[in-house]
C-alpha cells in the first residue's frame, strides 16, 4: 500500500501559475534510494511497497491517488539577465501535503519529460546530477543548512543526448516551497498585480504563517513578508560561506523565497580554499564565485522587492522607501550570521572580545588559506584538534599550508585570543567539533559515485558515500579516506549543470 496525504492547494491560485503536465513514462525505471525516515516525517504511508512498486512511483510510470502533476511558471534573472519565461522545464510538481507538526511540503519531480516550459529540451535528467544533488542536498541537511531534501532516486534504464548519451535518471524532491523569486517576477513583468498578490498571500499562508496571525494593515504584511525572507536568505547565505559551499547557478529562479537551498546543479564544495573559487562550467566571469554569494544574495532580495512594490504602498515613491528600508538590514544581518557562525568555528565566544577584533582574526585565517590554498575543511576541522598550549601537535594543519610559517604567525595569534576565553580546552574543542565537520560530499568522491553508476552500474560507491554523510560531524572508524582531499590526478574543477 502507498498512501501520500495530498492537499494540493497551489491549484487554487489558478492555471496561470502553472501549465498541467504528465510525467513521460520510462522503459526500465530500477529504485536506486529511498528515503524511509523523509517519508515517515511526511506522513506518507510506503512501508509495505517493494522496491519495484517505488520505482514505478518515482519515475512517473504511475501516480498516487491524490497527486496532480503540473508544471510550474516562472521567469528569472539568468547572470544578471531578466528571461520572462522560464518555468519548470524538466521538473513536474506532483502536489504538496502536510506534515504532523503541521508544516507544508511540496513534492517534485525533476527528471521527468518535456513540460510546456522545455523550450526544445528533452526534460530528461542524466543520471550523474541525480546522484549529485542526492548526495549533497541530503548531505546539507545533516550539516544542519535550510535545504530541498531528496525523497528518491531511480534509474530509468534510457539514455539521454548530452555531450554523449548518459544513462537517464529522475529525483523526487521535498521543499518547503517551489515558489522562486523568479515566480514573482513571471507576474511582475506581465504587470499582473493581483496574481503577485495572491502569490505573496500564498506564499504568507504556507511558510510564514506568523506574519498572517499579526494585526496590520495589508500593505505592512507584505513588507512584513520582504523583511522574512531577507532574514532567512541572509542566515541561508551565511550558512553557505561557514561550510565553504558554492551554489554555482544564484540566479532568481533558483532562489526560494522559504530560505531553502535549492537546485543542485554546479554546486561544490571547496577543497583548497580561494576568495573567489568558481566551480561552475557556465560562470565564465565568476560572477557566483564563492566570496561573491553574499552580494548577490542582496541583488536577488532587491529584484523580488521590486515585484511587490505595489502591494507596500498606495505611493510608488513611499513604497520604493519601505523596501529600501527593508533590503538596508541585509547586510547587518548576514554580517552577524556570518560572524557568530565563523566564531563558534574558531571556539570564540560572542562577546567575550570587540566584533572587530574577532572579525580580523577570522579574516586573516582566511587570507592565510587563501594565499596557500590551505583545504576549507580540514583546516578548520584540525584546528578543533588543538589545544591552547604548546604547538607541537600543529604539524597536521601547518602541513595543509604551501607555507607553514602563516598558519604559525595567525594560530599565535589566535592562542592569545583563546586565553581570554572561559572555557576549558575540551569544552572549546567539544564546541568547535560540532560546528566544523570531518566529512563533506568533496567533488572527487561524488565523481567517483557518478563514474561507477554510469559506467559500470555500480550504485555501492553512491552508497557507502551518502552513509558516511549522514553523520558529518563525527569522525567514523574505518572512514578515513573520506576526508582526505583528492590526489592531483582526482581534482574536479569544473562541475556541470545537467541540462
Amino acid at each position: 500500500m502507498i498512501h501520500i496525504p495530498f492537499d494540493n492547494r497551489f491549484l487554487q491560485l489558478g492555471e496561470e501559475f502553472f501549465a498541467k503536465t504528465q510525467p513521460a513514462p520510462v522503459k526500465q525505471p530500477v529504485l536506486i534510494q529511498f528515503n524511509h525516515a523523509l517519508a515517515r516525517e511526511l506522513g506518507m504511508v510506503v512501508e509495505d511497497a517493494s522496491e519495484a512498486e517505488l520505482a514505478q512511483l518515482f519515475s512517473g510510470n504511475a501516480l498516487p491517488p491524490g497527486a496532480a502533476p503540473v508544471a510550474m511558471a516562472y521567469a528569472g534573472h539568468q547572470f544578471g539577465n531578466f528571461v520572462p519565461q522560464l518555468g519548470d522545464g524538466r521538473a513536474i510538481w506532483l502536489g504538496e501535503i502536510r506534515a504532523a507538526n503541521g508544516a507544508w511540503f511540496d513534492i517534485q519531480m525533476k527528471g521527468s519529460g518535456r513540460t510546456a516550459w522545455s523550450r526544445g529540451g528533452d526534460g530528461r535528467a542524466a543520471l550523474g546530477p541525480v546522484l549529485r544533488e542526492y548526495l549533497v542536498s541530503e548531505a546539507m541537511q545533516r550539516l544542519g543548512v535550510p535545504t530541498t531534501r531528496a525523497l528518491a532516486a531511480v534509474a530509468t534504464g534510457e539514455s539521454v543526448a548530452r555531450e554523449r548519451a548518459l544513462p537517464g535518471g529522475v529525483i523526487t524532491r521535498v521543499a518547503a516551497s517551489f515558489v522562486r523569486v523568479g515566480t514573482f517576477e513571471y507576474f511582475a513583468a506581465r504587470g499582473d498585480v493581483a496574481a503577485v498578490k495572491k502569490l505573496a498571500d500564498y506564499v504568507i499562508a504556507r511558510n510564514y504563517p506568523e506574519l498572517a496571525g499579526a494585526e496590520q494593515p495589508a500593505n505592512q504584511l507584505y513588507g512584513a513578508l520582504l523583511a522574512a525572507v531577507i532574514a532567512r536568505q541572509a542566515r541561508l547565505i551565511a550558512r553557505w560561506m561557514q561550510l565553504g559551499f558554492i551554489h554555482g547557478v544564484m540566479n532568481t529562479d533558483n532562489m526560494s523565497v522559504a530560505g531553502e537551498t535549492i537546485d543542485y546543479g554546479p554546486c561544490a564544495f571547496m577543497d583548497g580554499y580561494r576568495h573567489q573559487r568558481v566551480f561552475s562550467s557556465i560562470d565564465r566571469h565568476g560572477r557566483y564565485a564563492y566570496n561573491s554569494q553574499p552580494g548577490i544574495g542582496l541583488w536577488n532580495l532587491v529584484r523580488l522587492a521590486e515585484t511587490l512594490v505595489p502591494l507596500l504602498a498606495e505611493s510608488t515613491d513611499e513604497a520604493v522607501k519601505i523596501a529600501q528600508t527593508h533590503l538596508e538590514t541585509y547586510q547587518g544581518q548576514y554580517e552577524a550570521a556570518w560572524l557568530a557562525g565563523m566564531r563558534a568555528k574558531l571556539g570564540l565566544t560572542a562577546g567575550v572580545d570587540p566584533d572587530a577584533r574577532d572579525k580580523a582574526l577570522i579574516e586573516a585565517l582566511l587570507d592565510a588559506m587563501d594565499a596557500n590554498e590551505a583545504d576549507f575543511t580540514l583546516t578548520f576541522y584540525n584546528l578543533s584538534c588543538l589545544g591552547t598550549g604548546s604547538p607541537a601537535p600543529d604539524h597536521a594543519i601547518r602541513n595543509l599550508f604551501a607555507r607553514p610559517a602563516a598558519f604559525d604567525d595567525w594560530a599565535a595569534q589566535w592562542r592569545e585570543r583563546l586565553q581570554r576565553e572561559p572555557r576549558s580546552d575540551a569544552a572549546r574543542q567539544a564546541g568547535m567539533q560540532a560546528v566544523n565537520p570531518v566529512y563533506i560530499p568533496r567533488n572527487h568522491q561524488i565523481e567517483a559515485a557518478i563514474r561507477a553508476a554510469e559506467d559500470r552500474g555500480d550504485f555501492s560507491v553512491f552508497h557507502a558515500l551518502r552513509a558516511v554523510l549522514q553523520n558529518p560531524y563525527a569522525e567514523q572508524a574505518g572512514k578515513e579516506r573520506y576526508r582526505l582531499p583528492p590526489e592531483p590526478e582526482e581534482v574536479v574543477s569544473k562541475t556541470f549543470c545537467g541540462t
